[in-house]
């Protein structure tokens, strides 16, 4: 046990041996051995200790010269501040640390510069393109300067480098320049100029301190070139005024100045524009303007001569040296004098008619007016100012024109297609008309033209037409027909000078290939249904007109449609229908005959001179049937061997000499395509007395007298059947065909 206790009294004494050793009395001082500080900024100085709990401090110079700093310690801290830094305080500082009876002490240079600006460029005067300047790259309050170097740039050109070691050094502030002088051009404008200026603050530390300027180089041109440009011009009218207008050539830009001679030499201000305009000019306005060109290099000077005349009196006519006027308007004429205050007016004619009416004069300006103006109004007029003893006279021409109304066309008919067509163009109430022109188009092609200037020109109003003939076809349909007509007088200043009328055409075609459909016939039985349609091509689509022809050769109106329809026919609609086509172009034409068929009817069989005769006797049998068209006749005999048929002319049958077998039934047969129907009699023979020949002077004159009534009653029959009757039927074209 006493053992155990040897040892751990032996390591416990070993451990509170090295604890007293780490904590000895220890000083530190920061920053360490040397301080840089620039004059006129605060540095402070430390001193610290370690190993004691109450250390004092004390500060002092290696020199035992003032600290120029103040104290301030504060438990193991103490620290020097300089505030501000100044050439005094570049010392060698020494802190001193007690403890007890210890004492410790550690030393720090403090050295100083001065770099507080960056450099000052300056120039000896502004940059004028092709002139000496010396530029001076200034660097203020520097310190130590011996350690100054100054370079100086343009752009990628280093121009100079100075330095200022062999200068004796000095415990002051210094300001230290380089300069050099160059000729500026005017490729330097833009570029850089760099001045840069290196100082080495301390001969251990190799990182310099560096600052640099720069400054845009702008070249300057002085003002050359000035020019003075005067409108209207140097001589000048009272009243008048005057431009001018001055240029300068610089960099930068002059800035134009006037000013105005005075008679001692003076230049009295007037205008810092370019331009100067004088206006109501009077005469003391008369001298020498100068123009100045000033900017930052220089000035450059032109000078001008303006010389004001006395002005006299003017006189002014409106509106116009002419005039046009149209006919029948009012023309209104002012004159009109400047520079006189009473002027007194009169006006006339070209041919010396003074003009008192319509006149009207007040002030400075008289009016004359035309009323309603007419051929005789046109002419020259004559204004006469009178101004004291001055007179002035101004002439105005008054030129009529007459041009209303648009063109008229008009055609000689309506346009149709293949028939010729006259066009005229006409242009009412023209003058003067020997300056116009008409022109006649059709689409794009002109068909015409005529001007009337080979035409003696009177003092009227005339209608002027131009006329052609052209032949219309359907491709012209949809084209434009334009009337132009101008009026070829370039100095009237009045519009219209040309004018037009346009028409668009339509070409017809005249009705054409017209036909009529009948159905179901155009032969037809009585009671029967029949339409009739007709059509006809032509441009507009006809019109379509049915008619009848009556028998004095009118025409009776029935429609106006294109289908005529007749329901239930009777023989009284039997005859020839027209059907009409008709448009603007013309007429077309179609006939179509209608045929109602009845049965026979009112049959008539008839013997002359009797059904009673004697033998010898010439007897005629007729057979004839009313108001049916187209009716075949047939006679016949009657005989129980069979029938003979009779060859009858017209429906006639003579029997010459009649003998008793020429006695007995006679029939006559009246048939068309409807029917027929029958009627017959009986004639009679008488034989003679004695069977001998009986001839007395009374038959002789019977028979002479019947030879001579028979091819009358013949004829009488013949015609009547003409009047009556459709047709006709002959026995032996009969026989051959029906029998």
């Amino acid at each position: 046990m006493p053992g155990k206790m040897v040892v751990i009294f032996g390591a416990s004494y070993i451990l509170w041996t090295v604890f007293a050793a780490s904590q000895a009395f220890k000083m530190e001082i920061t920053p360490e051995s040397r301080s840089l500080a620039q004059i006129g900024d605060s540095v402070s100085l430390t001193c610290s200790t370690t190993g004691c709990e109450s250390p004092s401090f004390t500060w002092r110079t290696q020199m035992d010269s003032p600290l120029y700093a103040g104290v301030r310690s504060e438990g193991t801290k103490s620290m020097l501040t300089m505030n501000p830094v100044s050439f005094q305080n570049e010392l060698s500082y020494l802190c001193m640390a007690f403890c007890g009876s210890e004492k410790l002490e550690k030393g720090i240079q403090v050295e100083i510069y001065s770099f507080p600006k960056d450099p000052e460029i300056h120039f000896s005067g502004p940059l004028e393109a092709g002139k000496p300047v010396t530029v001076k790259c200034l660097v203020p309050d520097v310190y130590p300067s011996d350690r100054l170097e100054i370079d100086l740039w343009k752009g990628d050109h280093h121009m100079k480098n100075q330095d200022f070691i062999e200068e004796v050094e000095r415990k002051s502030l210094e300001t230290k320049s380089l300069e050099v002088t160059f000729i500026p051009i005017i490729e330097d404008t833009g570029k850089a100029l760099v001045c840069r200026a290196t100082l080495q603050v301390d001969e251990i530390d190799s990182v310099p301190k560096e600052r640099e300027t720069t400054k845009e180089l702008q070249v300057y041109i002085s003002p050359k070139n000035t020019v003075i440009s005067v409108n209207p011009s140097t001589r000048l009218q009272e009243g008048g005024s005057v431009t001018m207008t001055c240029s300068s050539e610089g960099l930068p830009a002059p800035q134009i100045f006037w000013s105005k001679k005075l008679d001692n030499g003076n230049l009295q201000p007037l205008s810092e524009n370019a331009t100067l305009t004088l206006i109501a000019m009077r005469m003391e306005y008369s001298g020498i303007y100068v123009c100045e060109g000033v900017n930052l290099i220089g000035k450059h000077r032109s000078e001008v001569e303006l010389v004001v005349q006395e002005k006299p009196f003017t006189v002014e006519i409106s509106p116009g040296p002419w005039i046009a006027a149209q006919i029948g308007d009012s023309v209104v004429l002012t004159c009109g004098v400047t520079d006189c205050e009473f002027p007194s007016f009169s006006w006339e004619t070209q041919i010396d008619s003074p003009l008192r009416e319509n006149v009207k004069s007040e002030g400075t300006k008289s009016t004359l007016t035309l009323s309603h103006v007419s051929l005789a109004s046109e002419g020259s007029y004559l204004c006469t100012v009178t101004c004291g003893h001055k007179k002035q006279k101004k002439g105005i021409q008054v030129k009529l024109y007459s041009f209303p109304r648009d063109p008229e066309i008009e055609m000689s008919g309506p346009l149709v297609n293949g028939t010729p067509v006259t066009v005229s163009c006409k242009v009412p109430d023209v003058y003067p008309f020997d300056q116009l022109e008409i022109e006649l188009f059709k689409g794009e092609t002109i068909l015409e033209n005529k001007n009337f200037s080979e035409e003696e020109d009177g003092k009227s109003l005339e209608t002027k037409s131009l006329e052609m003939t052209f032949i219309p076809t359907t491709e012209d349909t949809g084209k434009v027909l334009v009337c132009r007509a101008k009026l070829h007088i370039d100095e009237m200043e009045f519009e219209p000078k040309q004018r037009q009328s346009t028409q668009t055409l339509y070409v017809n075609v005249a009705p054409r290939d017209i036909t009529v459909l009948v159905s179901p016939s155009s032969i037809l039985e009585e009671g029967s249904f029949v339409t009739m349609t007709c059509s006809s091509d032509g441009l507009p689509a006809p019109k379509i007109l049915w008619s009848r022809k009556l028998n004095n050769g009118a025409l009776q109106p029935l429609s106006e449609n294109a289908t005529l329809t007749l329901i239930s026919t009777t023989m009284e609609d039997s005859g020839i229908y027209v059907c009409d086509g008709i448009n603007q172009a013309g007429i077309s034409r179609k006939e179509v005959e209608l045929i109602i068929q009845v049965a026979p009817e009112d049959i008539k069989l008839t013997v002359f001179p009797s059904e009673s005769v004697k033998e010898g006797d010439t007897v005629i049998i007729s057979c004839t049937c009313g108001n049916v068209p187209e009716t075949w006749i047939i006679l016949k005999k009657k005989a129980e061997t069979g029938d003979t048929v009779l060859k009858s002319i017209d429906g006639a049958y003579t029997i010459r000499k009649a003998q008793l077998e020429d006695a007995g039934v006679y029939e006559c047969e009246s048939k068309n395509e409807v029917g027929s129907k029958l009627k017959s009699l009986t004639l009679d023979v008488k034989g003679r007395e004695n069977n001998r020949d009986y001839f007395s002077p009374e038959l002789l004159v019977l028979y002479c007298v019947s030879s001579l009534i028979i091819p009358a009653i013949g004829m009488i029959i013949y015609f009547a059947r003409k009047a009556n009757m459709k047709g006709s039927y002959s026995l032996v074209e009969a026989q051959k065909s029906k029998v």
